[in-house]
């Protein structure tokens, strides 16, 4: 496909996605089978396109003179490609020729629009490109700082990776795939990074022979650093209370050297089920995985109060993901904050009868919204007095990652992570530990 062709694919996209409210991944998965003449690289640039396109919906919208609820494929291409991708008003006419599969040509209203490209008098939603209803919330978390924290939402993520401390060294993972062009992240110090190109394209590492034989797992440096926190250590029993696929989990038992038991559970058997081959590659022992049968949860009563720690990766709205998952933040909608809120609550509920006293409840989301973070603990706080905090900055420091300690959450309650503070996913983390 001509670059002008993969423009007019992308631009059907969008307006399927902008008319439907269908899920990003659906659509792409969809087109693809459609067309499958379209090689893997016309695939790639086409979900690139609409990937970018999304991230900054809300600005290219509004210098193409289309703000509010109206939303157009074209237009909000074109926006991006002047914004995000840097491309003069001469370069996007040459690909709106309006010659086969090309798009139509530039009327003189987006020629004007395109050249001017203005957002000095935007509201903070367009400059951030974040739905309008979230302002309130993220001014509560960042205040003046909302937009520079949204932007960098808004940016392309890299692949991380954790070397699997239980069958290589840093160094070694660095030799084993410098094909690749790896390079150590800042602060996880198990942490690395794969770039992706100019065409957003990144190494498929589950290929590589170190990804296969378990020494090398995918996980962003700011869920890295969300696990160091937590503070596991050999010998200890650990309740991984919503496991997932168990990222977490395998992060743990590392830092354990596989010494104790972690116990992983989920409420929900599908997304635990990637744990047990995970596990397996991995080299991990010492890892009992509870999984729930149907509606029944799964049967952690020999638990109670027997747990050293106890993590909560809680459900929430996946803000700080944004860069992964373009595509959810418009769909994300007010409701959809209150039942995060209330599972976070009852999640929170339930964990904490498996806290031994003198032990420690970690709770963590992939959030920015203080709704979901500080204001979720001080709520716990209040309503259960056997619990305290643990100083945010002090326990970063114990555990070696001091040069974090700095980012607390508006609440001072824990820490918050970012793409605008810290280049990971957005991440909260508080520790409480349990009177004796």
């Amino acid at each position: 496909m001509t670059p002008a062709a993969r423009l007019s694919a992308a631009i059907a996209l969008l307006d399927e996605i902008f008319t439907r409210a269908r899920p990003l991944s659906t659509v792409l998965a969809d087109w693809g089978k459609a067309n499958r003449y379209a090689g893997s690289g016309d695939r790639n640039a086409i979900g690139n396109l609409v990937h970018d396109t999304l991230r900054v919906k809300a600005s290219a919208l509004w210098i193409m003179g289309m703000p509010g609820e109206t939303e157009s494929g074209r237009a909000a291409l074109l926006g991006m490609l002047r914004l995000l991708r840097g491309m003069d008003v001469t370069a996007i006419a040459s690909l709106c020729s309006g010659e086969r599969f090309a798009p139509e040509p530039l009327s003189e209203a987006e020629h004007a629009s395109l050249q001017k490209a203005d957002l000095s008098t935007a509201p903070a939603p367009v400059r951030g490109n974040y739905p309008e209803w979230l302002d309130a919330e993220l001014a509560r978390s960042f205040g003046e700082t909302r937009v520079e924290e949204a932007k960098a939402l808004s940016s392309r993520a890299p692949v991380d990776l954790r070397v699997n401390a239980l069958k290589l060294i840093p160094l070694k993972a660095l030799e084993a795939i410098g094909h690749l062009g790896p390079e150590t992240v800042a602060y996880a110090p198990y942490g690395l990074r794969l770039r992706p190109n100019a065409e957003g394209r990144a190494p498929y590492v589950q290929a590589e022979p170190a990804y296969l034989k378990g020494a090398i797992e995918i996980q962003d440096e700011g869920s890295q650093l969300a696990s160091l926190l937590a503070g596991a250590k050999p010998g200890m029993q650990v309740l991984d209370f919503c496991a997932g696929g168990g990222g977490k989990t395998l992060a743990m038992a590392a830092e354990m050297n596989n010494k104790g038991q972690i116990f992983s559970s989920d409420s929900d058997a599908r997304r635990l089920a990637p744990i047990h081959e995970r596990l397996t590659r991995a080299g991990i022992r010492n890892v009992q995985v509870r999984t729930p049968k149907g509606k029944t949860p799964a049967d952690l009563r020999d638990l109670s109060g027997k747990c050293d720690l106890v993590l909560v990766d809680a459900p929430c709205t996946g803000v700080g993901t944004w860069r992964r998952h373009p595509d959810a933040k418009w769909r994300l909608r007010p409701n959809a904050l209150e039942m995060r809120c209330e599972e976070q609550r009852e999640v929170l509920h339930e964990a904490k009868r498996y806290v031994k006293p003198g032990g420690r409840l970690v709770y963590i989301t992939c959030s920015l919204l203080d709704a979901e973070n500080g204001a979720q603990v001080q709520a716990f706080l209040g309503q259960n007095p056997d619990f305290a905090i643990i100083d945010p900055a002090t326990n970063a420091t114990s555990l070696g990652l001091g040069t974090i300690a700095q980012h607390r959450d508006a609440s001072g309650l824990g820490l918050l992570l970012s793409p605008h503070r810290t280049n990971t996913d957005g991440f909260f983390i508080a520790v409480m530990s349990r009177k004796s």
